[in-house]
């Protein structure tokens, strides 16, 4: 017999109806469906059929049971037994009748079709006894069964249906199984790895707000330098502080350094209604709002160009001078930058600085030490939240001993094993993969190491690099970028294609950030002796550990 659900969850107080339903599943034929506890509502009106039978070629029948001694005195029904001794009752037919009617408005509105199928209402007593003669009115002794009736019930029940039931033909098939699809209301969900990654993400999220104990603990301290490692919040919580110091009345800027970071700064600012800081962005961005001209060649931006801000801030106008600085990714920054942003700030010496930094992604080898913000106390943030310890177990050696991972566990990182040559084609592969596999192609991001990707060589050809920053943020589609430009954000998927390294003495760095951007799933894709060559022993280990895949196997 088909059961609805399969195997009902009884309640303590519902003895009686498991009692009913376990003789009706002995009784009724193999082809009738049975299903507990059916839920309707019916304009405000909530109803309930304890029992519903389906009975193919008869009928339907909503039954209401009815547990302990049943009794009805002076037209006032009444149940005894179990703790709540004596008390009154709706009448059970009554009720099971108001039921059936809601029943058949509400499967009439899910079909289409209204409902002829004939159907009875009855109620069920069996503990109780209730003569064959006994009479009251609107409660045909027809449509009761009491404790002898509920043990051979299903000649009682068929009979009811037949003469007792509204409707004029019997229940189809056909049309049972349109109201079996209606009462199980089965809800699938893709069984494939990107299935319920959203609930480990937003748990992610919210330990990451949990950092902002570390702003109220700090907030006397005027000059702080934030150093952690990638994923543990830095980004936020420089926006955090930028929101609290923009909240107060000061004159705020928040600076970075990568275009697509600085793209997700301004579009995190532009959420909120008021209190916004007067500049929100790259560094090089800023510096050419003052006037000063672009240029060439990167002794320009590290030298020359900071160096003519230093001169320009001299005769900046005190109000439109900075209360207070950020610099989100501060390893990025050379030591002059930091000088000409100090000489853009109302007090130099007392001004507010606050310093987001991680020494391990100094990829672009501009930080020579503390010197430039010795100032700055400095506060370590140890916890890794943003990525899974799977994934975060990968680039432990290079944040630190202290380095502690608090995500959930996770999805097994992949390493997709191949020559260096063909690792930009093999890393496609992964990506039409992984679309296969059920990830949305807005949940992944493709990044190389040493050359592009073609995609991405061909927004810069057209010099479109704000545009192809714009549909990275618009997050409609798939992205193709390079370690470089991607520091700072992160996608739920990343496909690490390990293409080579320009600079060797850079590779650590790069692989450090590249391992670090992915908060669900990892897939590593290159030659595993010149990952570890390039990582150390340690990385080397922990991808010795990963799931080898080979995407165009599946």
């Amino acid at each position: 017999m088909r059961c609805i659900p399969p195997e009902p969850d009884f309640k303590e107080s519902q003895s009686a109806e498991k009692a009913v339903w376990d003789l009706l599943k002995i009784a009724l034929p193999d082809d009738v469906v049975l299903a507990h506890s059916v839920q309707v509502r019916h304009g405000r009106a909530e109803h309930e059929i304890d029992i519903l039978v389906l009975w193919p070629g008869v009928g339907l029948a909503a039954i209401e049971v009815k547990g302990g001694l049943v009794t009805n005195e002076h037209g006032q029904w009444f149940q005894s037994g179990g703790t709540e001794g004596k008390h009154r009752l709706q009448g059970p037919l009554a009720q099971s009748q108001g039921s059936m009617h809601a029943f058949k408005e509400w499967i009439a509105d899910q079909t289409g079709s209204k409902l002829t199928s004939r159907f009875v209402y009855l109620a069920a007593f069996p503990y109780s006894t209730v003569p064959q003669e006994w009479v009251k009115s609107g409660n045909p002794r027809e449509l009761i069964l009491d404790q002898d009736d509920v043990k051979t019930p299903a000649e009682k029940i068929r009979q009811a249906i037949l003469a007792e039931g509204s409707g004029t033909v019997p229940l189809a098939p056909s049309y049972l199984e349109r109201i079996a699809a209606k009462l199980e209301g089965n809800l699938e969900q893709p069984q494939n790895d990107a299935a319920g990654h959203e609930e480990d993400e937003t748990k992610q999220d919210h330990l990451t707000e949990r950092q902002k104990v570390l702003l109220s603990a700090t907030r006397s301290l005027p000059r702080i330098r934030f150093t952690g490692g990638a994923g543990s919040g830095k980004t936020w919580l420089a926006v955090e502080k930028t929101r609290e110091l923009c909240k107060s009345g000061k004159r705020v800027g928040l600076f970075c350094y990568n275009k697509g970071l600085g793209m997700y700064l301004n579009n995190q600012v532009n959420e909120w209604r008021q209190a916004k800081p007067v500049f929100t962005g790259e560094f090089h961005e800023f510096v050419k709002s003052l006037g000063v001209p672009d240029g060439e060649g990167q002794d320009y931006y590290d030298v020359e160009m900071p160096r003519i801000l230093n001169e320009l801030a001299t005769a900046l106008p005190r109000h439109e001078k900075f209360d207070a600085v950020i610099v989100d990714e501060a390893q990025d920054f050379a030591p002059l930058w930091w000088e000409a942003l100090r000489a853009c700030m109302k007090d130099p010496e007392t001004a507010e600085i606050y310093a987001f930094m991680d020494d391990g992604q100094d990829v672009y080898k501009r930080w020579v030490g503390d010197d430039a913000i010795s100032d700055l106390i400095p506060i370590h943030i140890d916890d890794n939240l943003r990525n899974t310890k799977k994934i975060a177990e990968t680039f432990k050696g290079f944040a630190g001993d202290r380095f502690m991972p608090r995500g959930s566990t996770g999805m097994a990182v992949r390493l997709v094993e191949c020559a260096t040559n063909d690792a930009m084609d093999v890393a496609g592969d992964c990506i039409d993969a992984l679309i296969d596999d059920g990830w949305a192609n807005n949940q992944i991001a493709l990044l190389t190491t040493k050359n592009r990707h073609p995609i991405h060589l061909d927004y810069s050809d057209r010099n479109e690099i704000g545009e192809y920053w714009r549909a990275f943020h618009a997050n409609d589609a798939e992205f193709y970028g390079h370690v470089l430009g991607f520091k700072g954000l992160e996608r739920s998927v990343v496909v690490l294609c390990v293409n080579g390294f320009k600079d060797m003495a850079r590779a650590a760095e790069l692989l450090y950030v590249g391992l670090s951007r992915a908060r669900t799933l990892l897939v590593v894709v290159g030659n595993s002796e010149l990952i570890t060559e390039a990582g150390g022993k340690q990385l080397g280990l922990a991808l010795s550990r990963a799931q080898k895949w080979a995407p165009h196997s599946n």
